[in-house]
């Protein structure tokens, strides 16, 4: 369906934004009207990262007028490979930062605001208040349903794009004209059951593709053209190439934007609302639990068995010597409890000590009393005991 306007336009253009944006005011659609509207609209990027980088700088290339970049993140060599807002000169510098540098190469015309800090239920209202429009880059499940949240509670829409491997989602919530992120996904899924990016990776240009299609949304929200995807979630297969369109009903019980909504107020803690690790996972780490120097001191000196439970494709990039690998989907089948030695210490690990606590949990219900996992996985070994290796 199509929307008004979702700002006014800007009294006029400069002959320099005539120049500049040409090729838009020679779209019937767009015109000089739209292009003032762009220029008077305020929008926020949570995140610079894989789908804010080209949403930024696409949304800087359209001349929309104020950018925020909300980031607390430092750009790190492996972004480098999806994150195109940043650059080599750019490795350790704040990404707000570095992102604000690059959209003023991109546009000096557009005024950059950035909020070098963490989205928080302290900050987020206060923040999304001074935007007309909200495109979401994050990529874990407590700031979604954060953004969502406070989106629906100050009345803004947002633009909605998710990527993992070769998959990628995008859609627009506005519980004003159709329905928000909780009618789609009103739970989150179970900790451990979805891997983010971090551990199940994501091709470059993915983030490209939906971080383009979002801005493509914006740019429709923002002017009044098109049919934005309000109720409609766009899905998209990279390796097939093929797009597809799925209908989003609101939901009349959401109980955030439904009849009578019981969610009046942020969630007192997100991270505990999506949960990164089951209350199993937790439990079975609370005191089995030992450091990288701890595991150096065990396998010099100990009779231990350790098992490294991620994926084949990650245990060729780096792994710990000694290891034997086992793959989480062999524990939760139950493949991998034959494997493992009843007179030896059973030691697990993963990248960052997450799946090895899930794991960990199923070791000890199967009668593995003396279990116990690495917290920070390879990546602390990688720091702490042997910065040779690569890390990812």
């Amino acid at each position: 369906m199509s929307l008004p306007p979702l700002v006014e336009p800007a009294e006029a253009l400069t002959v320099d934004e005539v120049r500049r944006y040409s090729r838009h005011l020679i779209i019937p659609d767009v015109g000089m009207a739209g292009q003032k509207r762009l220029k008077n609209a305020k929008v926020l990027c949570v995140g610079a990262g894989g789908l804010g980088s080209p949403a930024l700088l696409y949304l800087a290339a359209a001349g929309v007028g104020t950018l925020g970049v909300i980031d607390f993140d430092v750009v790190d060599e492996s972004n480098l490979q999806r994150q195109v807002i940043h650059g080599q000169s750019d490795i350790g510098r704040p990404k707000a930062e570095s992102a604000a540098a690059s959209i003023k190469e991109i546009n000096p015309l557009v005024k950059v605001i950035v909020h070098n800090e963490p989205l928080s239920n302290d900050n987020v209202m206060d923040i999304f208040a001074g935007y007309d429009l909200i495109v979401d880059g994050t990529d874990n499940f407590a700031t979604r349903y954060m953004v969502n949240d406070a989106a629906v509670l100050l009345g803004k829409p947002y633009v909605w794009g998710s990527i993992y491997r070769f998959d990628g989602q995008a859609s627009v919530f506005w519980a004003e004209h159709g329905p928000c992120y909780r009618c789609l996904y009103p739970e989150p899924p179970p900790p451990g059951m979805v891997p983010s990016c971090a551990e199940g990776g994501v091709l470059g240009v993915l983030c490209a593709s939906i971080g383009s299609i979002q801005v493509n949304e914006a740019i429709k929200l923002l002017t009044g053209i098109g049919e934005p995807l309000v109720g409609r979630l766009m899905i998209y297969d990279a390796l097939e190439m093929t797009y597809r369109s799925v209908k989003v009903r609101k939901d009349p019980e959401c109980p955030l934007c439904g009849k009578n909504p019981t969610i009046t107020e942020l969630v007192e803690d997100y991270e505990a609302f999506c949960g990164a690790i089951s209350e199993e996972a937790a439990d079975a780490a609370k005191d089995s639990t030992i450091s990288a120097t701890e595991l150096k001191t065990l396998l010099d000196t100990g009779d231990i068995f350790l098992v490294d439970v991620r994926e084949p494709n990650e245990y060729e990039i780096v792994n710990i010597p000694g290891a034997t690998l086992i793959p989480k989907g062999e524990f939760l089948s139950g493949d991998a409890l034959e494997k493992l030695p009843q007179d030896k210490k059973v030691v697990l690990h993963c990248k960052s000590g997450a799946r090895s606590a899930e794991c960990l949990a199923i070791v000890k219900d199967a009668g593995f009393s003396d279990a116990v996992h690495l917290g920070g996985g390879v990546l602390a070994w990688v720091n702490q005991i042997d910065p040779s290796l690569p890390s990812y």
